[in-house]
């Protein structure tokens, strides 16, 4: 791989949009409510960057009483919520126009559906920056950590996926990343750093960071 890439591709949960606290929370109390008491560490490494079905399937085996529609009706929860609540990652917003001025196109690819990504993108304000490039294991026929959703944003731009950068902040998007033959970084402001170092290339904890790891910089650019 040489930096800097020809394309970014964002997961956005996490690493856009600050929504896994809001959505956390509120699956933890959600799940008390049925019978299964979880911390939130637990929740951390049982269900970020995996799907809300995939959190029904191993809740109910933990021992959660969930009604036949629970994840219609958590969905709805959660979208009402985040519409409300959920705020922008620090520094989103300095990396991405640093992208634009390097002439690097980025892309969204999200394990969740595309009515999550139009609230929490348009709730911050990046819905219309990322419009045709957003992505949604919607789009593909596995989720991650399967690499899919990756591997067709990037044919969709028509660059090869070795020229592409993943940045995630959950094991399950790193493994994605990596599968699909991508640098993978490893954003890990709320992730425990050890759960990521053995999947991604390299790790950071804060956005501002970002830049210097892709190379974004004009002598860096320079000197690739």
């Amino acid at each position: 791989m040489t930096f800097p890439p020809d394309m970014v591709l964002f997961d956005c949960d996490g690493v856009l949009v600050d929504s896994e606290p809001v959505t956390n929370r509120l699956l933890q109390a959600n799940l008390a409510a049925r019978g299964l008491d979880v911390s939130h560490e637990q929740i951390i490494t049982l269900f970020v960057g995996g799907t809300i079905l995939g959190v029904s399937t191993q809740a109910a085996k933990m021992g959660a009483t969930l009604e036949p529609n629970w994840v219609d009706r958590f969905y709805a929860q959660m979208f009402e919520t985040l519409a409300r609540d959920v705020t922008l990652i620090p520094g989103v917003l300095d990396v991405l126009d640093e992208l634009d001025t390097a002439g690097i196109p980025y892309a969204v690819c999200s394990n969740g559906p595309h009515a999550k990504m139009n609230i929490t993108l348009n709730a911050c304000g990046l819905k219309e920056r990322f419009s045709g490039r957003i992505y949604s294991r919607e789009d593909v026929t596995t989720p991650k950590p399967a690499p899919d959703v990756y591997l067709h944003a990037a044919a969709q731009a028509g660059i090869a996926p070795h020229r592409c950068v993943v940045v995630e902040d959950s094991p399950s998007g790193a493994k994605a990343g990596i599968a699909a033959g991508m640098a993978t970084l490893g954003f890990v402001r709320e992730t425990d750093p050890g759960r990521m170092a053995p999947i991604c290339d390299a790790l950071f904890d804060d956005m501002g960071q970002l830049p210097t790891l892709l190379k974004l910089s004009a002598q860096a650019r320079a000197l690739t």
